[in-house]
């Protein structure tokens, strides 16, 4: 029988931490890698480029200088930055009544990188993104969230893709909740609530070590 520690968890293009720490809390063996440095605990964090570790690497440097080597990722959860993709930044590719080809350019390089996390080399995987440009051509998404379907008082609607996971149930429902972007006026907007977090730990966690262990 597998254990937690015997799960290897790597939360993409995540500096907060909050998954990470969710998902450690519990037992699992888990990373964080993003380009910024670590919001919290260094050791449990990769800073760098993730796509050496969507491809399948699962040998690597922690932020405090320590070396490890894994046998695989089992999970891989990413974030990919939604800047260039979400439905909300589209008017931003028109200039001047035509296409802006540098914003055009980003905006492919974006959906190349999300279609990478989505293919990433694990048996699970779940890739969150808002609701993307109809121009970027995403893969229709698994299913979404909202933050107060878990005890959070805001609404964000949160898309996933899923791959051999099942959508995240709602745990405790928040009456009356506000609208996050403009109760935040944009601060924290790119974070994992924790409530949003312990779930994912919690019910993803269980579901992998039920099929492994079947």
């Amino acid at each position: 029988m597998m254990k937690p520690s015997q799960i290897n968890v790597l939360i993409a293009c995540e500096e907060s931490q909050a998954e990470c720490i969710a998902f450690r809390a519990l037992g699992f063996n888990a990373y964080s890698c993003d380009i910024q440095k670590a919001r919290y605990n260094p050791k449990h964090h990769i800073m760098g480029d993730v796509t050496p570790y969507l491809n399948g690497r699962a040998w690597f440097k922690t932020q405090d200088g320590h070396r490890h080597r894994l046998s695989k990722w089992h999970l891989i959860v990413a974030h990919p930055p939604c800047t260039y993709l979400c439905k909300v930044s589209s008017v931003q590719l028109w200039k001047n009544g035509e296409i802006d080809q540098v914003r055009l350019h980003q905006m492919e390089l974006a959906a190349d990188f999300f279609r990478r996390c989505l293919q990433a080399k694990a048996d699970y995987v779940a890739v969150e993104n808002p609701l993307p440009m109809k121009r970027a051509g995403l893969p229709k998404p698994s299913c979404f969230i909202q933050p107060s379907w878990y005890g959070v008082k805001y609404t964000k609607k949160t898309l996933y893709w899923l791959r051999n996971l099942p959508p995240l149930l709602p745990t405790l429902i928040y009456p009356n909740p506000k609208e996050f972007v403009r109760a935040s006026r944009g601060k924290y907007r790119s974070r994992t609530f924790p409530q949003v977090a312990q779930a994912m730990a919690e019910q993803w966690g269980k579901y992998i070590l039920d099929e492994i262990n079947k």
